[in-house]
């Protein structure tokens, strides 16, 4: 008996129609079989069904989870509501953990467990998880289909929110795996939102909320969620994955944007990619108006013929916060999210059958219903704190086509050809709005010393900085060094290496008032793009290249139609030397805990150090204002 025929048997038809083994079987793959074989035994749901590429299986997806109740429709067509549990609200950071085989180095910035004692505690947490429920079996693509970038995923879930979210946030796969060839060359994930309660349908069990990556079989185990974050394995948990592949293959896998950029009077776009820690601009600098976008959240990177790095956007939508979306900052969205398509809500208000968010800049109704239940403004959870109308981290699942500045490179299968590259921290006293690396290493330094300052909103003090090299740290599953290691590798493969610029939004005066007006940004990328393309100057100083000001003031005169005064130049690019030496010390004090941090990183460091107490040497003075380095 073949294992084809082993697979039928044991799985039964009382399980899988035959019309849904035949799909199976067409891919040629034991492994796709025996993945599918063992978590059937391990979780028994009582159905299993198999997702192709067909228009009729996508569609029995969102009947499914309309009907069961995952989803509810609104007055606008297309559009849908999910909730979470009250208390699945964001990725679980504690619970999610990278498992490492006894005797491998654990870097101190990754959450990681010993890969037997983990694989045990979660696969007995998983027995028996999907009784009583549907599996569903679905192929994805991340990243363009035909592409040297993509990397095919399978998913097993009980979740049709989470299988539909997929459909909208990525490429079909079916065909994909029926090329493989048998190959083991793909991702897997298995997700269970486990045992349910109330309607709409939650999870119960919380506690034993579990999402462990595995990174020796390629894959992520996640139980008892439904926060997208946490169950939608080809989202930040394939992100995990691809680092790992990507830091054992001389490519990247990054936290990027991808961003067409078309400054005005010019005939040409210019593609950049991008990372900043959340809350410091990223996705208000991937949708400037004006621009094109590519891509939000995440990028593979390679070498290729013409010697740029080009990338692709892994996703085809848009997972995004809906906080603060409103019709005059943020129009693209707006329009796309007020208007007939096919679009999931989740976590918000809803009175009506219409939704409503925080800062969504419309009056709002006093009660509805959102992801505490039925809800009266002022209601209280149980530890005494208001609920508010909707989530902070409520979300909104488009796809990327229904954005009126979405780039027609979206599915181009050789991705674009990257000029530049952004890393942007939130910091109020220290680097300026916008500046050049001296060189590649000097650019993989200017991401790998990211910092992002708290807010008294947050964590009750302001001034607190945390570091997040290349906004990435939260997902990395190699050890920094290493990290930072592929980074050089990959740059000196190219003859035509990526400019990097580190930008600031956020920096104020003494007291207390931003010295940008939101917009700004907007100049400080198309003087980027120009640096790209040879037509400014710069001014070379210990910590990069610095715009000139009469080119900044004839950007914002041409992009933004204002003046820009020498005073506000003076202010936003004068070097601090004081708060630029201590945000060195501290960069050091992080990194010194970290193994094998290559030596290119300790000579920048140190080179910097040197170089600012040099210019504090030589004028005496703590801050100099760019004038007086010309």
């Amino acid at each position: 008996m073949d294992l084809n025929e082993e697979f039928a048997v044991a799985i039964g038809t009382d399980l899988i129609s035959q019309q849904d083994i035949d799909k199976l079987f067409a891919l040629k793959n034991d492994h796709v079989l025996k993945i599918i074989k063992q978590f059937v035994d391990l979780c028994k749901p009582s159905k299993l069904t198999v997702i192709s590429d067909s228009d009729e299986d996508i569609k029995y997806v969102v009947q499914k989870t309309l009907s069961i109740g995952e989803e509810s429709n609104l007055n606008v067509k297309g559009h849908t509501v999910h909730y979470d549990s009250f208390y699945d609200q964001a990725r679980d950071k504690g619970n999610t953990k990278v498992l490492i085989p006894k005797g491998e180095y654990r870097s101190p910035w990754i959450n990681t467990m010993d890969r037997d004692e983990g694989l045990e505690e979660i696969l007995e947490i998983m027995h028996g998880c999907m009784k009583g429920k549907e599996c569903l079996v679905r192929f994805f693509c991340l990243g363009p289909i035909k592409s040297k970038f993509t990397i095919r995923a399978l998913q097993l879930t009980d979740s049709f929110y989470v299988a539909h979210s997929e459909d909208i946030l990525y490429r079909k796969g079916y065909e994909e795996f029926r090329d493989l060839n048998g190959s083991k060359e793909f991702f897997h994930f298995i997700h269970s939102a486990g045992e349910l309660i109330g309607n709409p349908p939650v999870t119960k069990n919380i506690e034993k909320r579990r999402i462990y990556v595995d990174l020796q079989e390629s894959r992520v185990l996640s139980v008892n969620n439904q926060y997208a974050g946490n169950s939608l394995g080809l989202k930040k948990l394939a992100l995990r994955l691809a680092i790992c592949k990507a830091n054992n293959e001389d490519w990247l896998t990054e936290h990027y944007f991808i961003l067409g950029v078309r400054p005005k009077g010019k005939n040409r776009v210019t593609y950049f990619t991008g990372a900043f820690p959340s809350a410091c601009g990223k996705t208000s600098t991937a949708m400037l108006p004006g621009q094109l976008i590519v891509g939000d959240d995440i990028a593979y990177l390679r070498a290729w013929e013409d010697g740029f790095a080009h990338a692709v956007n892994i996703e085809k939508g848009i997972f995004g916060i809906i906080k603060d979306v409103n019709a005059k900052n943020d129009p693209v969205i707006y329009e796309a999210l007020t208007s007939p398509r096919e679009l999931i809500f989740s976590n918000v208000l809803v009175k009506d059958g219409k939704p409503y968010w925080l800062g969504m800049g419309v009056e709002h109704p006093k009660d509805g219903f959102n992801h505490f239940g039925a809800w009266i403004e002022g209601n209280s959870d149980e530890k005494g704190n208001v609920v508010s109308l909707a989530h902070p981290n409520a979300r909104y699942t488009i796809n990327l086509t229904d954005l009126s500045n979405c780039d027609p490179k979206l599915d181009d299968p050789n991705g674009v050809p990257i000029h530049g590259i952004f890393y942007g921290g939130r910091d109020s006293d220290t680097m300026p709005p916008i500046l050049e690396s001296l060189n590649w290493e000097h650019g993989i330094f200017l991401g790998a010393i990211i910092e992002s300052e708290t807010t008294s909103a947050t964590l009750g003090a302001t001034g607190v900085r945390k570091a997040s090299p290349m906004a990435n740290l939260d997902f990395l599953v190699v050890p920094l060094g290493k990290y930072l290691n592929n980074h050089n590798i990959f740059g000196k493969k190219l003859k035509h290496c990526p400019q990097v610029f580190s930008t600031n939004y956020f920096l104020k005066d003494k007291d207390g008032k931003y010295l940008n007006a939101i917009l700004d940004k907007k100049v400080w990328v198309i003087w980027s793009e120009g640096r790209t393309r040879g037509d400014f100057d710069a001014i070379k100083t210990p910590i990069g290249y610095l715009p000139k000001y009469e080119d900044l003031k004839t950007l914002f005169r041409i992009e933004l139609n204002k003046d820009y005064s020498k005073d506000e130049y003076i202010a936003q690019f004068t070097i601090k030397i004081n708060f630029l030496l201590e945000k060195l010390n501290r960069i050091e004090k992080m990194y010194k805990k970290e193994k094998e941090i290559p030596k290119f990183f300790w000579d920048i460091l140190f080179m910097q150090r040197s170089g600012l107490n040099g210019l504090l040497k030589k004028t005496g003075k703590e801050e100099i204002n760019p004038f007086e380095l010309i």
